[in-house]
């Protein structure tokens, strides 16, 4: 079975004036548009427009279709859970996303229950842990480039980094320096930058300072104060501007991908992509954000191993380019161009339609259109679905 769907967009402040209408082929909004979002997430719930084949019963979203049809999650998945697992989204970044991680299976589980029971409202800004679940997550870059900071740079970077502040003898900069003399102290030196004192400060200051003289472009670490600028002119004074320089930035090209799985502090900076998730609002955040910073539980979870950033390397078998992360859940770029692609489900899946129209056909015969920006639901129970049409085609599915 298929449920065709379409969403509107979510609009935060640090989304694009015009990316999402672009891969929409829609007039933009004015307003800067952040996420485009399929699933059943009730954060921004996925509208039901028509099923293949017609269907008696009607139900506006896709969650009111599987809550009232478990069935079509297919017997494994339904017995967890009563709603899709994954979460589809486009996501536009015109400025800086906030330095966050993610925890475990059992560090949500824990989570949640722990503050549950402490009676913290599901709505409370100060709550960290909104449900059960873990939220592993990988993005491909659409746009031409998709810039981010994603785990900690390798002590050898650190080290650098610390030769090229220590030239500039800003009194400022010795806390910072001190900590740092030994380049894995990277645990200590993000608590103190976090603790937020009066040292800190004039810290972010100085660092900032020196990323926006014009020396800064001739420095042995050019692009490190390339970030801080840039990430200075979004949020001025944020601690989150010196741990963002001891992180790896990486510049996914179009079709590159990056996995961010529990632990790893991670942040977008700029750019399209396609972003595939398991569904839930579970954020622990650090910095470069108006919202909720709890440091303490974001110790708790961090992963403190310096290493330069891993790309997720798909794999391409013809028209398929199959991205397939050590989380339950794959995501695959379909380009039949012109041509019939078939794909390989393993469960309940969503597929998205860009650039122009696409149409799906199952084993049955059975077949649905999707109009470029629009997506449909392929229920459990089919195994594989061919591709065919101008455009291109994201399969997110979720399996065990």
């Amino acid at each position: 079975m298929y449920i065709q769907l379409t969403n509107a967009p979510r609009n935060y402040a640090w989304g694009s004036l015009e990316a999402i209408a672009e891969f929409r082929g829609t007039t933009p909004s004015g307003d800067p548009e952040a996420e485009l979002w399929f699933g059943t997430h009730p954060g921004s719930p996925t509208q039901a427009t028509a099923t293949v084949p017609p269907a008696q019963d009607a139900y506006e979203t896709l969650a009111e279709w599987i809550d009232s049809t478990p069935s079509l999650l297919g017997d494994a998945l339904s017995a967890e859970r009563r709603d899709l697992p994954i979460l589809l989204k486009v996501l536009a970044a015109a400025s800086p996303l906030s330095l966050q991680v993610h925890p475990t299976p059992e560090q949500a589980k824990a989570g949640f229950a722990r503050e549950q029971e402490q009676g913290i409202a599901l709505s409370d800004p100060a709550r960290n842990y909104k449900d059960p679940y873990p939220k592993p997550e990988i993005i491909v870059a659409v746009s031409e480039r998709f810039d981010a900071l994603c785990g900690f740079r390798p002590a050898a970077e650190v080290a650098q980094i610390v030769d090229a502040l220590s030239a500039a003898t800003e009194p400022a900069l010795a806390p910072l320096l001190d900590l740092l003399s030994d380049p894995t102290n990277i645990a200590v030196a993000l608590d103190w930058l976090l603790a937020g004192s009066t040292e800190v400060g004039a810290c972010v200051a100085a660092v900032t300072q020196l990323a926006s003289a014009p020396t800064a472009a001739d420095s042995p670490i050019a692009d490190t104060f390339a970030t801080a600028r840039e990430i200075s002119t979004h949020y001025a004074g944020d601690p989150g501007i010196v741990v963002a320089m001891l992180m790896n930035r990486v510049c996914l090209k179009r079709g590159e991908g990056l996995y961010a799985p529990a632990g790893l502090l991670h942040a977008y900076l700029s750019g399209l992509g396609i972003e595939l998730m398991t569904a839930s609002d579970n954020v622990v955040r650090g910095g470069l954000t108006p919202k909720h910073i709890d440091t303490a539980e974001l110790r708790s979870l961090l992963s403190f191993e310096q290493a330069p950033a891993d790309l997720l390397v798909p794999v391409e078998t013809g028209p398929v380019t199959l991205y397939s992360p050590p989380a339950p859940f794959s995501l695959a770029l379909v380009s039949p161009s012109g041509t019939s692609a078939e794909v390989a489900l393993e469960g309940p899946s969503i597929i998205l339609a860009d650039s122009d129209e696409i149409t799906v056909t199952d084993p049955s015969g059975s077949t649905t259109t999707i109009g470029r920006g629009d997506a449909a639901f392929v229920s459990g129970d089919v195994d594989t679905v061919s591709v065919t049409g101008p455009g291109r085609a994201w399969v997110a599915v979720a399996h065990e």
